[in-house]
């Protein structure tokens, strides 16, 4: 296992790097000039001067590349343009909301697909099973900008139960975690049901059902067992999507996560926070690949990392 994972450390780095110099041409090709917008509409032409020798803006592309490289190994992501705080401060601050956010909107989409997949497939072509399947192409289907909004209009404004935005308390992660987690759910109950039925037609499920085996028994410690090894692998991808996709849903809750984060740098043309929330949800997409590669190994024997 240990070879593996330097294997899987050593492939991930040139997709790193590739990563590092796509988000470094594409901040450099936005329209506007972080100089500029940080010295305001009456700055003279020397003090926007100023502020691009100051952030290194006035050097080629290629040598202003190099230098992010430069620190980048050695762990320095650099210094936000706007706030002038190390960026990798920055994140860390904001990750933890994002990283919340994204693990409840996980942990209602596993509950509710798991669920839903489960009950269609062991009542196939029942009212459980239509009924969950319209439930999750109405969760694929429906925007999460609207759920949020619907969500916040109900539980929010109308009955008051819950905060509109914010992270103060867990309560305010209740209504994003749903909107978020809604999408998610429809997808894994969709593989849920899909790998459940196929495993319930193979010749071991059979052995032991003719073996007086309960119902209840063959569902939940054979087949669900080696039915979850695909579940699985769309659970670590949604919740990697998670991570970098809760853009929309932190803006409309007005939470300080990567999410809102990230626009606010974009319209700032802040580079150095733009590149690192790139590359750091991009780190945090391969190690969650390398943890669904182990879980694997947990989940069936026959799985062997040589």
């Amino acid at each position: 296992m240990k070879a593996y994972l330097v294997r899987r450390g050593l492939v991930a780095l040139p997709s790193l790097f590739v990563v590092t110099a796509l988000v470094f041409v594409a901040t450099r090709v936005l329209p506007g000039d972080p100089a500029v917008l940080l010295a305001g509409d009456f700055a003279t032409p020397e003090t926007v001067a100023a502020l691009r020798a100051k952030w290194g803006l006035d050097r080629p592309v290629p040598v202003q590349y190099a230098v992010f490289l430069a620190h980048l190994v050695r762990g320095d992501l650099g210094t936000s343009i706007v706030s002038d705080l190390p960026v990798l401060d920055e994140i860390l601050q904001r990750f933890r909301v994002t990283l919340t956010l994204a693990a409840a909107a996980i942990a209602v989409a596993v509950a509710v697909g798991l669920s839903a997949g489960v009950l269609g497939a062991t009542r196939p072509y029942s009212g459980w099973d239509y009924g969950g399947m319209v439930l999750a192409m109405v969760g694929v289907s429906t925007p999460i900008f609207w759920s949020g909004m619907v969500l916040i209009l109900l539980f929010a404004v109308r009955l008051g139960w819950l905060p509109s935005g914010g992270a103060g308390s867990w309560r305010a992660f209740v209504l994003p975690a749903v909107s978020l987690g809604f999408f998610a759910a429809g997808i894994i109950a969709r593989q849920t049901r899909s790998a459940l039925l196929d495993a319930l037609r193979q010749d071991y499920i059979r052995t032991a059902r003719a073996k007086g085996v309960s119902e209840r028994v063959v569902v939940d410690r054979h087949a669900l067992r080696n039915a979850l090894v695909p579940v699985v692998t769309v659970v670590g991808l949604e919740f990697g999507r998670l991570l970098g996709g809760a853009v929309l849903t932190e803006t409309v809750f007005s939470m300080p996560g990567l999410g809102s984060f990230l626009v606010v740098s974009i319209f700032k043309r802040d580079y150095p926070v733009i590149q690192g929330i790139v590359l750091w949800l991009a780190l945090s997409f391969v190690l969650l690949n390398v943890l669904v590669d182990v879980l694997y190994a947990a989940l069936d024997p026959r799985v062997r990392y040589a």
